[in-house]
């Protein structure tokens, strides 16, 4: 079982519209371990209303990763769904913390590192994805690396603005249309030097335009990295079972093959919990349901093979009569 640790809530801060920011310190005031930039806390949440049982969301941290005395991280409270959003975890929960509140977590891990190696860094943010490439921008300052960032938001709802105008300088480009961020990269993207790596964090389409513009221009997979916010907005999925260490699992709809393992008393890694850092992956065994692949870390060899899985996202696909089944093993 993952290691957890114990923070309280030792500042909040709702300066930005529908953003709540906290720093959380240890409860006896002692420093907290250092963390590797573009690194996740993952927060418990606990059961409450809409929320079935406890979940664990990753936040990512913004503050100093070195020797630091809080961790801070900002979440962004998404609509619920019956108000036309999505489902958004612990968001709500969030939200609703004070000064003094304990909560558990943990200890932060990074599926997001800048690349040492690179030889320049292009950050490309939106809304609240601007959180982990705040983290990046904060290390490549300190250690005296050659960093840009570009930001897009909003006019009112930036989060951490000040904080980056503060920190970087006119290594800092602010926009708030869409359209003069199309302009804006396909000049930066066409003329960067050779080593360059790209860090893009936002809402899936926002990513999904930054990549495609890269790929158009030339750009190698292996120089572009994404922070994707997860999979809030999947849909609940069909109902199958599992056969794992001599039983059969029912994972309802809307309930993770992972939670439906964790409900039964196994022991499954995981980081994330959102399809993004791979540490929840099993092994399917031969003749079980094709699988529905719904993570962000799989390559599509790995993906057509059939023989694993990302426990926190992916599911069975059900048969013509309804059926889906799953043999794993962990």
């Amino acid at each position: 079982m993952n290691a957890r640790i114990e923070l309280v809530v030792a500042t909040v801060d709702d300066a930005v519209p529908g953003i709540r920011s906290l720093a959380l310190a240890h409860p006896d005031g002692d420093r907290l371990p250092s963390f590797t930039p573009g690194s996740h806390l993952v927060l418990d949440v606990p059961a409450g209303e809409g929320r079935p049982r406890r979940a664990a969301n990753a936040y990512s941290l913004t503050g100093e990763s070195s020797d630091p005395r809080h961790y801070t991280i900002s979440v962004l409270r998404c609509a619920p769904a019956a108000e036309g959003g999505s489902a958004c975890g612990g968001s709500a929960w969030v939200h609703g913390l004070t000064v003094g509140d304990r909560v558990t977590a943990t200890p932060p891990r990074s599926a997001f590192a800048p690349i040492h190696l690179a030889t320049r860094h292009l950050l490309v943010g939106a809304g609240i994805g601007i959180t982990p490439l705040l983290s990046h921008l904060r290390s490549h300052v300190r250690w005296g690396r050659d960093a840009e960032l570009v930001y897009l938001f909003r006019d009112g709802h930036g989060a951490h603005v000040d904080e980056l105008k503060e920190l970087g300088g006119d290594r800092v480009t602010f926009l708030a249309d869409r359209a003069g961020l199309a302009e804006d990269l396909a000049v930066r993207l066409a003329d960067q030097p050779l080593g360059t790596h790209l860090y893009t964090c936002g809402p899936a389409g926002f990513m999904d335009a930054v990549v495609d513009l890269a790929t158009e221009l030339g750009w190698p997979s292996s120089r572009v990295h994404l922070e994707p916010f997860g999979v809030a907005a999947l849909d609940p999925g069909d109902p199958f079972t599992v056969g794992v260490a001599g039983q059969v699992l029912e994972v309802p709809s809307g309930t993770s093959l992972l939670e439906a393992l964790e409900d039964a008393g196994h022991v499954v890694p995981n980081l994330c919990r959102q399809g993004v850092c791979g540490e929840c992956r099993v092994d399917v065994a031969p003749g079980s349901s094709p699988v529905l692949h719904r993570d962000l870390f799989l390559d599509e060899e790995t993906r057509g093979a059939g023989d694993c899985l990302m426990a926190c996202v992916s599911r069975a696909v059900p048969a013509a009569d309804g059926r889906a089944h799953l043999e794993v093993t962990l």
